[in-house]
């Protein structure tokens, strides 16, 4: 089952058909057993049609809190070593992926998140900045993973390099999380061996195209969970990054019009355009 969010409009797309509803988002969501608690109320909704991929999409979020969590694949453990060798931090990274203790932190509010075809910003005064492609996850107020979605992580590779201090300058700002297309709700987790796959395109050329399937995380989704609601409380809910394990060459920075997607299986393609801020 899929929630799309237009305005004021949740279509729900369900073995084929489409529902619309004009609850409210966090009410709808935020509650144990989403799944079974949807397929119970679809005969209350009104009847809908499928949504244009091809328009933009509000993000999948209301009230909700958006986390993170970094060096939770191999590759995302070597690219920040190398990103922060030079300030002589590099050896933490390391440690993060094999200690206990996961890497969690902020992300975004509502209002620095942007959806499906919206716009992502690059810092200006940073020079290497990437997008990073990770499935998101939805859970309840209750701790309970619910619904799962597609999640870009915009980071400045650049200002995090200088010091790891700088990671909240480097990753939480204006329009530096997106989410969406939807948010997918399963009666079962997600398979394992489902593929994340990150595309960028520069002025109808292809710059970077590369893949890797969640069961190369470290971490247990679970175990994420368990350590972020640990001395925490989220009333509506909130939204979890669950890591990297796709980062394009160290030669390559985002531009201003890049066009970024993101596709995981079963979730669809979130695209988000480049932007800087204007002075």
């Amino acid at each position: 089952m899929k929630l799309y969010k237009k305005k004021e409009t949740i279509i729900i797309e369900h073995e084929g058909s489409y529902y619309q509803t004009s609850a409210d988002w966090d009410e709808l969501v935020n509650r144990k057993d989403l799944f079974q608690y949807l397929v119970n109320k679809l005969s209350e909704f009104e009847p809908g049609t499928a949504p244009d991929p091809d328009t933009a999409f509000d993000p999948p979020i209301k009230q909700q809190e958006i986390w993170a969590a970094g060096v939770t694949y191999y590759r995302s453990r070597t690219a920040r070593m190398e990103e922060s060798k030079d300030a002589g931090g590099g050896t933490f990274y390391d440690k993060v992926y094999h200690a206990d203790r996961p890497e969690l932190f902020f992300k975004a509010l509502p209002q620095r998140t942007t959806g499906h075809r919206g716009k992502i910003r690059i810092r200006k005064d940073s020079t290497w900045d990437v997008p990073e492609p990770e499935l998101t996850l939805f859970i309840s107020s209750a701790g309970t993973i619910e619904g799962y979605t597609v999640g870009n992580d915009v980071s400045s590779r650049s200002i995090e390099g200088e010091n790891p201090l700088y990671l909240p300058q480097a990753k939480s700002y204006q329009y530096s999380a997106a989410i969406g297309p939807c948010l997918l709700v399963r009666e079962r987790v997600i398979p394992r061996d489902a593929t994340i796959r990150l595309h960028i395109i520069r002025k109808g050329q292809d710059m970077f195209d590369g893949n890797i399937t969640i069961d190369q995380m470290k971490r247990d989704h679970d175990e994420l969970v368990g350590y972020l609601f640990r001395e925490s409380d989220f009333p509506n809910g909130c939204y979890l990054m669950t890591g990297t394990g796709i980062v394009p060459p160290d030669d390559f920075t985002l531009q201003e019009g890049d066009e970024v997607r993101i596709s995981i299986t079963g979730i669809g393609t979130l695209i988000s355009y480049t932007e800087m801020k204007q002075a």
